[in-house]
């Protein structure tokens, strides 16, 4: 390879390199969103004790990430203007039904997991549809990809019992396996060497 082909490869895996940084920068948004919606189920199905203001927070930090996506795209004041108070009254509109599923009475009916998870499918839900309003593919699969870890987390706990089977079952596999692996390995000594001559 000649000099100038080095210099054009280096070059353009340089210039690679911050266009794969700046696009995951540009996820990191919706991957922190998902992360903190996960974490949240999770701390509640172990705890059992409801992260009631924690669900609103996470409802506030998308709705910005909803403003914050769709704001560069929009030209005029009047469009963004429009952005911002669709945008409040759909995550207000979010946040009261959180609040109806966090009333006293509602919850007596449910128990504390399964308020979260029901806050986690409000929350999904508002995501999908503010993803879909403002044409936004990110926050759509967001809000598709918080939706499913409701099903998810709820087939893991109760398939817990069966992962724990599972594991134990391959450990004891694998030590079968390496056990004898073990045995066949033993080295031949030289006497039984020398019996088997005379």
């Amino acid at each position: 390879m000649s000099e100038i082909d080095l210099q054009s490869h280096d070059s353009v895996a340089s210039s690679t390199n911050p266009a794969r940084a700046n696009f995951l920068w540009q996820q990191l948004p919706y991957i922190l969103a998902l992360v903190l919606a996960i974490a949240g189920v999770a701390y509640t199905n172990i705890s059992h004790r409801p992260l009631v203001g924690y669900w609103e927070f996470l409802s506030l930090a998308i709705a910005a990430v909803c403003v914050v996506a769709k704001w560069p795209q929009l030209d005029n004041k009047q469009a963004q203007f429009r952005l911002l108070w669709t945008q409040a009254l759909h995550w207000v509109a979010v946040l009261v039904a959180m609040n109806i599923v966090l009333i006293s009475s509602v919850q007596q009916l449910l128990p504390t997991p399964a308020s979260s998870l029901v806050l986690l499918v409000l929350l999904a839900l508002g995501t999908f549809l503010a993803g879909l309003s403002l044409l936004l593919p990110q926050i759509c699969f967001l809000g598709v990809a918080m939706a499913a870890t409701v099903p998810a987390l709820s087939w893991l706990k109760q398939s817990m019992i069966f992962f724990l089977l599972a594991a134990v079952l391959l450990v004891g596999l694998g030590m079968t396996f390496w056990l004898y692996r073990g045995d066949q390995r033993v080295p031949v000594s030289p006497q039984t060497n020398d019996q088997h001559e005379s």
